[in-house]
């Protein structure tokens, strides 16, 4: 017998893209903050957001800044 109550959860996470052109998925409710690189960093030279998360590691991304906060706030579809 089914059960009556189904738990349907959506996830849905954000398609980015790192610096060796790596496909990354990230979850934007573990997203804390998003920077530029500065330049005194060692990041490759395509990288140009950093994302902070939620567990103290950040994700390097070839992404602009503007265009993380555009997919994460769901106005940009790629």
């Amino acid at each position: 017998m089914l059960d009556a109550a189904l738990l349907v959860v959506a996830l849905e996470l954000m398609q980015l893209t790192g610096p060796d052109n790596q496909a990354i998925e990230v979850n934007p409710e573990q997203v804390v903050s998003v920077r530029e690189p500065r330049v005194n960093e060692h990041f490759a030279p395509n990288v140009h957001c950093l994302l902070h998360t939620t567990d103290g590691k950040f994700i390097a991304v070839i992404q602009t800044c503007v265009q993380v906060d555009l997919i994460m706030h769901g106005t940009d579809s790629k």
